[in-house]
C-alpha cells in the first residue's frame, strides 16, 4: 500500500499524466502526495513555484498534498535531478515515486541514462513510470 506518494514534475504532459496517476493512487490508498520540482541555481524561482501552483490546482480536492521546490546545483545530465529526487524521497520517507517517462532516443539514453534506471538504484521506495500513450 502506498501511503506516502511523491509525483516529480517537469512542466512536461507525461509528467502532467504520471501527476494525475499519482492523485489517483493517492486517493485510493487514502494517502499523501507530494508534488516536486527539480530545479538548478539558474532556474527562475518564480517559475518553479508556478508549476508547483498550476499542479496543485490541476490536482483539486480530495486529496491530502504539498508541494516542494528541489535544488540541485548539477546542470547538465541527468545526475542532479536523479540525486535531489533520492533525496527528497529519501528524507520524507516516499513508499512510491511517480515520474513521467520522457522517451529519449536511443543514443541519448545510452549517454545520459534516464532518471528512472538511475533512480532505481538510489532509492529504497517503488517507483512508477508512466508512459504518454
Amino acid at each position: 500500500m502506498f501511503i506516502k506518494i511523491l509525483a516529480a514534475i517537469d512542466g512536461k504532459d507525461t509528467s502532467m499524466k504520471a501527476l494525475m496517476e499519482a492523485k489517483h493512487l493517492a486517493i485510493s490508498n487514502h494517502g499523501t502526495l507530494r508534488i516536486v520540482y527539480v530545479a538548478t541555481e539558474e532556474t527562475d524561482p518564480k517559475a518553479s513555484l508556478k508549476l508547483l501552483t498550476q499542479a496543485k490546482s490541476t490536482i483539486g480536492d480530495g486529496v491530502t498534498l504539498d508541494t516542494r521546490v528541489l535544488y540541485t546545483e548539477a546542470m547538465y545530465g541527468v545526475t542532479g535531478i536523479v540525486d535531489a529526487l533520492a533525496n527528497g524521497a529519501r528524507e520524507w520517507g516516499a513508499d512510491l515515486v511517480v515520474l513521467g517517462s520522457s522517451h529519449r532516443q536511443a543514443l541519448e539514453r545510452w549517454v545520459i541514462g534516464s532518471v528512472a534506471e538511475q533512480l532505481l538504484s538510489k532509492i529504497d521506495a517503488s517507483l512508477l513510470v508512466v508512459r504518454s500513450q
